[in-house]
């Protein structure tokens, strides 16, 4: 049996945002109009008024005021083939301000071979922001997809701190 999402909306300087939780923690940051919404979003729970968000709301505002670009939030994945899972978890270890391709993900991974996998498993991330997969780059060092669109990869980057050559502002 799934267990019950709760959903919020809230606003940020890169447009809206929906945070979906379940008891446990944290399972989805999706941004407006984004690729990959989920298909059970017509099941959630909606709660504004609670404290259920509230440590999530907190860390946002954090994180776009420059102050913390780091989160420390209970998740729970809920969603994802064990593979995806193990995607994710390593998109956890790029530092903020710096980038990864995805063939260096996929070496991290120890799975040079599946960088194409490694590429949709990082565009189905249900964390993004949180588990930062705006923080992976093409080898070229092109921007790539990003389910946010572009301008929001670009954005994210750049308020970490990443240098983006003049061709991609």
């Amino acid at each position: 049996m799934k267990p019950t999402r709760y959903y919020t909306h809230t606003s940020s300087p890169i447009g809206g945002i929906t945070l979906v939780s379940t008891e446990v923690g944290l399972c989805g940051l999706y941004l407006e109009g984004q690729r990959h919404w989920p298909r059970d979003a017509d099941t959630w729970v909606r709660d504004d008024e609670g404290a259920r968000f509230d440590a999530t709301l907190m860390a946002l505002a954090r994180y776009f005021m420059g102050k913390d670009l780091r989160f420390s939030l209970p998740l729970d994945w809920v969603t994802g083939t064990p593979f995806q899972q193990k995607v994710w978890q390593a998109l956890l270890e790029i530092p903020a301000g710096k980038t990864w391709t995805y063939g260096q993900l996929a070496e991290r991974l120890a799975a040079p071979a599946a960088v194409r996998a490694v590429g949709a498993a990082v565009g189905k991330n249900p964390l993004s922001i949180i588990i930062p997969c705006h923080r992976v780059i093409g080898q070229n060092g092109s921007l790539t997809g990003y389910a946010g669109g572009l301008d929001r990869k670009r954005w994210l980057l750049t308020h970490e701190g990443v240098e983006l050559p003049a061709m991609l502002l």
